[in-house]
């Protein structure tokens, strides 16, 4: 699977942001989708996941101001993300998990940089 993610950038403390991630094949295939996240200096990070069946899952530090969702006929995912914070900053990977258990796949990363 070949994901492709964008829509980082330039946010200032408080906006928002709407990332996105697109497979190459139909996500209902993918078992869990994801974003994680990485600091300069910190271990990556799970942000958000949804599950094939659209379960979603939320790191604490962005619960009740990021959210996930997905678009089947895209074969996409996004995290929108709200109120964000100087934390927040660092570069978004997308993640896709299938279901044999070597199945793992991270998309290119995409900075997210949080500066007034």
């Amino acid at each position: 699977v070949q994901l492709q993610a964008s829509g980082g950038g330039l946010v200032q403390p408080g906006g928002s942001l709407r990332l996105s991630c697109t497979a190459s094949r139909s996500i209902f295939s993918i078992k869990v989708m994801g974003w994680y996240r990485q600091a300069p200096g910190k271990y990556r990070e799970l942000v958000a996941d949804i599950t094939s069946d659209g379960t979603t899952n939320y790191g604490d530090s962005v619960k009740g101001r990021f959210t996930i969702s997905r678009d089947t006929a895209k074969n996409t995912v996004y995290l929108q993300m709200n109120n964000i914070k100087s934390e927040d900053a660092a570069v978004y990977y997308c993640n896709a998990e299938g279901y044999e258990f070597d199945e793992d796949w991270w998309g290119k990363g995409t900075q997210v940089t949080v500066s007034s």
